[in-house]
């Protein structure tokens, strides 16, 4: 949404040639490094000293395996947005969810294979908000030999979108924690770490500069890693040919303007046929407004899945569990809060208390009095979702999960609510692939918007924005046994409790069934 995208986004990524391999091996130092922005110098937290950090190469069903090593006193962990993990939920990531963190000074290796996955996706640390600044790109290329379904781009770059404070940002969420209170926004967002001219602060540059040639083509990989926004992303005087939502392939189609929600990934075809005369000046592009909702349906609607022989779109045709999920906000009592209250977020009126010990450690120890399995499959009190607050905005607590047998099918309808206000929630599905049958605003009718989905061509993603004041439908089948964390990607609401988790059961024999944990697993 910054007026400051522009048509010549500096530097050229470097795109390295990858050597034929099926097992590729990456170090991540989790370091402290001073960084200058806004004329403002602060430590942050990074991953090998780079904002963003560095990115991941791999071909589809590779093998990657990644050490992580803790140099700073924070806990840590890494999660790997949008890879399936498939048996190996102990890769995961999420702390509490599936390991415990990575403590100062300690280790863990990542390992996990990209099964049938091939795009970008992003990963980023999972535990409090220190993915602010500990994320970077995944690039999953075809296997050796296999083309792209669309036409070869000249050259590839990889275009990140994050937020920036000058504060602490460990800081800005625990003096909210404390409060009970909203926490401090950014103070701007950045391309490839770099910020957007700054009034009085000459000495930050003008942004970030993508060199092109003109004739050329380029696949931008876009990658909003924000902690808390959804984004727009246009370049003055061009359309961009989308290709590839979420490392899934969809029928081409030409757009002005992005939307992307943290979280999302997205792979774009850019021609550079403008024309570059010498000294040009900066062509600013209009910036859509907050709530421009034509805007973001026109990208949206205009997502299908390739769904051809060689990348069928495999949707769920009959359903196993049919879940309804309310998302929204709530306000609970806090003695030392500001208010004598809090804002917490809620799934079906429960907010999630994380636990003390990993969730995965928990289920395949058999270790009682951690979690239960009585997570409501519908909102334990209908109301007006997109109407009126309720009277009550108290939420229940606790680490409720719901149990899912493998193999099974799977629809949720997540509705959003106008409790306190309707906000759109960017839903993210940990160890699985989902695809967006459905969406529409004010109410789900259960009677007559199922009419309306889409079970051809639906496009296949691993998050999703469920719309202000609307709903989105989504299926997919459990084939991935373990813990699985459903949560809203931003972050605020996260912290305030609005996620829940799966158990997805093992099946029958090795091929479907977790194996035990790796001996190096983190201790709480």
């Amino acid at each position: 949404m910054a007026a400051w995208f522009r048509a010549l986004l500096l530097g050229a990524f470097l795109f390295p040639a990858l050597v034929e391999s099926l097992v590729r091996h990456y170090k991540f130092s989790v370091v402290s490094k001073n960084f200058t922005k806004l004329c403002a110098t602060k430590s942050i937290v990074t991953v090998d000293g780079q904002f963003p950090g560095p990115t991941l190469y791999a071909r589809e069903d590779d093998t990657v395996i990644v050490r992580v090593t803790n140099h700073v006193t924070d806990n840590v962990t890494i999660h790997w947005h949008g890879v399936r993990q498939f048996l190996t939920g102990w890769s995961d990531g999420p702390a509490y969810i599936t390991q415990c963190p990575i403590q100062p000074g300690q280790s863990y290796i990542y390992n996990f294979t990209l099964t049938g996955q091939r795009g970008t996706l992003l990963w980023h640390a999972h535990i409090s908000w220190l993915r602010a600044t500990i994320h970077g790109a995944i690039v999953i290329l075809p296997k050796r030999g296999i083309p792209y379904p669309f036409p070869k781009p000249d050259k590839e770059k990889i275009i990140i979108l994050a937020e920036w404070w000058k504060a602490d940002v460990e800081a800005v969420i625990n003096q909210a924690t404390q409060s009970g209170l909203p926490p401090n926004v950014s103070d701007t967002h950045t391309v490839n770490g770099h910020p957007g001219p700054v009034p009085g602060c000459s000495s930050q540059g003008a942004g970030y500069t993508l060199h092109v040639e003109s004739g050329k083509t380029y696949l931008l990989r876009i990658i909003n890693a924000a902690v808390n926004d959804e984004l727009f992303f246009k370049i003055a005087g061009h359309n961009l040919t989308i290709v590839e939502v979420d490392a899934s392939y969809v029928k081409p189609f030409q757009i002005d303007t992005i939307f992307i929600s943290p979280g999302q990934t997205t792979n774009a075809l850019l021609t550079a046929n403008q024309g570059t005369p010498t000294n040009p000046p900066t062509i600013l592009t209009s910036v859509p407004a907050q709530n421009a909702t034509p805007v973001t349906y026109s990208f949206i609607d205009s997502l299908r899945s390739l769904n051809s022989p060689q990348y069928p779109a495999k949707v769920p045709l009959t359903i196993d569990h049919s879940l309804f999920f309310t998302m929204g906000v709530g306000v609970n009592p806090c003695d030392t809060c500001v208010n004598g209250s809090k804002l917490v977020g809620d799934i079906n009126n429960v907010s999630f208390v994380m636990p003390t010990i990993g969730l995965l450690q928990a289920y395949h120890y058999d270790i009682s009095g951690v979690y239960t399995v009585d997570f409501p499959a519908n909102p334990p009190i209908p109301f007006n979702y997109t109407g009126n607050s309720p009277s009550n905005l108290q939420t229940n607590n606790g680490t409720r999960l719901y149990m899912l047998s493998f193999n099974s099918t799977v629809q949720i309808v997540l509705q959003d609510t106008a409790v306190i206000a309707p906000e759109n929630h960017p839903t993210h599905l940990h160890g699985f692939n989902f695809f967006v049958v459905g969406k529409g605003l004010g109410n789900f009718d259960k009677n007559k918007d199922p009419q309306k989905f889409n079970l051809v061509d639906p496009v296949e993603r691993n998050t999703v924005a469920v719309p202000t004041g609307g709903w989105v439908v989504i299926r997919f089948k459990a084939d991935n046994p373990g813990v699985w964390l459903l949560h809203c990607h931003l972050e605020v609401h996260t912290t305030w409790g609005l996620k829940m988790a799966f158990i997805v059961e093992n099946g029958k024999g090795p091929n479907e069934t977790l194996p035990p944990p790796p001996s190096d697993l983190p201790k709480c």
